[in-house]
């Protein structure tokens, strides 16, 4: 057989996904891939009962339903405060996944550098191979993940092409207060890079915090462009509808990106999601509301049981610290990987190891989120308490 791709020697399979294929082979919960267990709004279901039989169900136009990228503009361009163009500044994508892939390639030459905070979205690295580019990974410090200013700028004299800023942050929930994303803006202005943001979880901010759009800095719309997807604002993660925002002539390259890789999104999940982006503030106070009793429940009762663990500022992930186990004999030279494995044989509750996130060597945390229903969560944290009693044994 000829030799593979050098490329897919650099990086593995999705971790999350893998957990997730685990998990179903035993009957766990699944508290590793986020996504909820609960129905999207009525609104836009009703609206997809509609299109099952009034349509569109042939290929839309390829770059997104006039519909969707005109009600995609209105609301970025509201949020950013200017004006957006949804013929020449707007996307839709399978996905945000396939969002910060299109940009990727529409940007990178082979042996370009990006930037990209470590722990990071495990897409991110193999977005940046794929692409031919080589990723500079900044340290986000625990326990407030925060950078050094002096480590982002030695990345960006290293000649970067673009960063990459996941705000609010998965896996950490670290929401980037105003302050730091001006300094990375001064800093990608001054070294002539791009700046690719995710924000899928713009939504889902605890306060006192609240999102800032890089987008909307000053200077900044010229050379950002905002990758994100309505899989979490509006709980229809299986639908995979995404978009990417930006300046025009970065666009209207990242077109030609798109069309060969999926033609185009699902038409009649982009016609029936046009209602949700319809929404008023009350909504995204409901979700804000939501989310933020499950992370306050959720963490609580973590607490209750003696489980280390991180309070997201937004997004729904934790990251609970599993040091004290790894320091018990019978768990001797075990990785976060074995641990998660372990977990899900004997406890039947799915995490993610922690190490898929981090470009240091980090071996002491798993993902959780919080994602489910009340029930399923009482479930999760019976079972997760059975699993902590070892550590009074």
């Amino acid at each position: 057989m000829p030799q593979l791709s050098r490329r897919i020697e650099k990086f593995t399979d999705s971790v999350i996904r893998r957990m997730t294929r685990i998990s179903d082979e035993y009957d766990a919960i699944n508290l590793s891939q986020g996504f909820p267990d609960f129905d999207p709004p009525k609104e836009i279901l009703d609206a997809l009962a509609q299109v099952a039989y009034g349509g569109p169900h042939q290929y839309s136009v390829t770059y997104g339903a006039p519909n969707l990228r005109e009600a995609l503009a209105q609301k970025h361009g509201k949020a950013i405060g200017r004006v957006v163009d949804p013929e020449t500044e707007v996307l839709v994508t399978c996905g945000g996944t396939e969002a910060m892939m299109s940009i990727m390639m529409t940007i990178c030459n082979p042996g370009d550098k990006v930037i990209v905070f470590s722990p990071f979205y495990e897409n991110y690295g193999a977005d940046a191979i794929l692409s031919g580019a080589d990723p500079i990974y900044v340290p986000l410090v625990p326990p407030n993940f925060e950078f050094d200013p002096v480590a982002l700028e030695a990345a960006f004299q290293q000649g970067a092409k673009a960063i990459i800023v996941c705000n609010p942050s998965n896996p950490t929930g670290k929401v980037f207060r105003k302050d730091e994303l001006e300094l990375i803006g001064r800093l990608a202005t001054q070294y002539d890079a791009f700046i690719l943001t995710d924000e899928v979880y713009e939504h889902i901010v605890f306060p006192p915090y609240h999102h800032v759009h890089m987008a909307g800095l000053p200077g900044l719309y010229d050379r950002t462009i905002t990758c994100s997807s309505l899989s979490k604002t509006y709980s229809i993660t299986g639908w995979r509808l995404g978009y990417l925002v930006g300046p025009a002539q970065v666009v209207e390259n990242a077109k030609k990106v798109h069309d060969f890789l999926t033609v185009g999104a699902p038409a009649p999940l982009q016609e029936a999601a046009c209602v949700g982006l319809k929404f008023g503030p009350d909504y995204y106070l409901g979700l804000q509301t939501l989310y933020l009793e499950k992370r306050d429940y959720f963490c609580q009762a973590l607490d209750r049981l003696g489980l280390k663990h991180t309070t997201p500022q937004g997004s729904y992930f934790v990251l609970v610290d599993i040091s004290d186990f790894l320091k018990l004999p019978q768990f001797s030279g075990w990785t976060d990987l074995e641990f998660c494995e372990w977990m899900i044989r004997e406890y039947r509750v799915a995490a993610v190891p922690g190490s898929s996130f981090f470009r240091e060597p980090v071996n002491n945390f798993i993902r959780l989120h919080f994602a489910r229903s009340r029930e399923v969560l009482d479930e999760a944290l019976y079972r997760l308490g059975k699993m902590a009693s070892i550590l009074n044994q």
